[in-house]
């Protein structure tokens, strides 16, 4: 059964290779995507080696809280990142740069790439974010000696028939997993069903609580200077907008300027290549607008944010904030990221991806609205009654620090694993 997907990976990879040299979240990358690694590529040493995998750069931001803990736990121990997009890639070497010891691209899982790239870091212990099994990287670690273990696992309820199907022909990869940390128990009874062997299965949390569990950060002045906000402006933030949301938002913020004229917006589109096309939008509406990138030197009211790796920062300097993805059918972005920095956030009907979220959130500073029309009523009514939209703030915050811990349990569990065993 294992012969089978190894064939049918090398058969997928020879279709889909001249898309993946092209394309703009893979294109870079391809000798260490073979497991092929250049001279100073790893980071020598010889404590422990953690490898810490995740798909893209918001996988591996839900991984950096675990960093501190299992260095705590791992004395000595060297951590790298390993992930499949250009742009995960880029954010881990430049915001995590301090705290890890080398990044690199994932190989591609075939039967070659993958025994290479084990054998080239020799990793005590892999570490899958998410739902990312991978059976040749994981029989990899495996028979070299190395612990592998999920954190923050998940397995859709809409995709289960799938994985029981493709366990069945390939033989079931969880079996060789060490440990299942899962988000929570529903999650954790799906890793069951599927064939994960129980004693293994834990539920510890998300990870990615953590990350947001300290509360407001002290606000950035060079970030708000940037964005040509004042201190004394209320500023509605729209995060990770996507095509479709940005003519809803600018509509009802048209109409909120009729009552509050310094009422500013900061838009960050979800890709940040559609923000020449954001900024057009707003200025076909007669709007003001400018870029961050460009300093927004005409103080306009609509901003757009064309730069990576400030929306957290940004949040900071929210009044309120609304988070895009969710008037579309793309499942939604991270809401708990602006409610950890004690805003109130409101959000669309669509959030199938961070239902987690939604559960934790609604009714806790999370504010779920139908369409446009409920929207402009929501936040008409907190801009009305700022002591409302800060006790919903302050609620926003505390729900994400009461939801954290996931990092330290799973650094924990992690620590009580058997230490390496060299495979015969």
């Amino acid at each position: 059964m294992r012969l089978l997907y190894i064939v049918a990976t090398y058969v997928l990879f020879a279709l889909l290779f001249p898309v993946l040299c092209v394309h703009r979240k893979t294109r870079h990358g391809l000798m260490q995507r073979l497991g092929f690694y250049a001279p100073g590529a790893l980071p020598e040493g010889t404590g422990p080696l953690l490898w810490l995998h995740g798909a893209s750069a918001g996988d591996l931001l839900a991984l950096a809280p675990m960093f501190g803990p299992l260095r705590q736990r791992f004395p000595g121990c060297r951590i790298v990142l390993s992930t499949m997009t250009d742009s995960g890639h880029a954010m881990a070497r430049d915001r995590l740069a301090k705290q890890i010891d080398g990044v690199v691209y994932a190989p591609y899982d075939l039967w070659g790439a993958t025994r290479r790239a084990v054998r080239a870091l020799r990793p005590d212990v892999l570490v899958l974010e998410y739902t990312e099994v991978w059976p040749n990287l994981i029989r990899a670690a495996k028979r070299s000696g190395a612990r592998v273990v999920m954190t923050n696992g998940r397995f859709s309820p809409a995709n289960v028939g799938k994985y029981r199907t493709l366990f069945g022909l390939i033989g079931n990869p969880l079996e060789d997993l060490d440990l299942l940390l899962m988000r929570q128990e529903e999650e954790a009874e799906r890793a069951r069903t599927l064939g994960a062997p129980p004693e293994r299965v834990l539920t510890t949390g998300n990870t990615k609580f953590d990350a947001l569990a300290a509360g407001p950060a002290p606000e950035d002045e060079a970030l708000r200077s940037a964005l040509g906000l004042t201190r004394e402006q209320p500023v509605w933030i729209a995060g990770s907008t996507h095509e479709g949301e940005e003519e809803i938002l600018l509509q009802v913020y048209q109409r909120l300027r009729e009552r509050w004229p310094s009422l500013a917006l900061v838009i960050a589109p979800r890709y940040v290549n559609r923000a020449e096309r954001v900024l057009a939008l707003a200025k076909e509406r007669g709007l003001s607008a400018g870029l961050r990138s460009k300093g927004n030197p005409e103080r306009a009211s609509v901003v757009v944010m064309d730069s990576m790796g400030e929306l957290s920062r940004a949040y900071r300097l929210a009044t309120l904030v609304f988070v895009g993805g969710s008037f579309t059918k793309r499942g939604g972005q991270n809401i708990l990221e602006p409610a950890g920095q004690g805003k109130p956030v409101l959000f669309g009907p669509h959030m199938d991806n961070f239902r987690d979220s939604v559960a934790v959130l609604e009714g806790n500073g999370g504010i779920p609205v139908a369409d446009a029309e409920a929207l402009y009523t929501a936040l008409e009514g907190l801009l009305e009654d700022p002591n409302r939209l800060s006790s919903l703030g302050a609620r926003a915050g505390a729900t994400v620090r009461r939801i954290s811990g996931a990092s330290d349990r799973n650094a924990e569990a992690m620590a009580a694993l058997p230490r390496r065993q060299e495979s015969p």
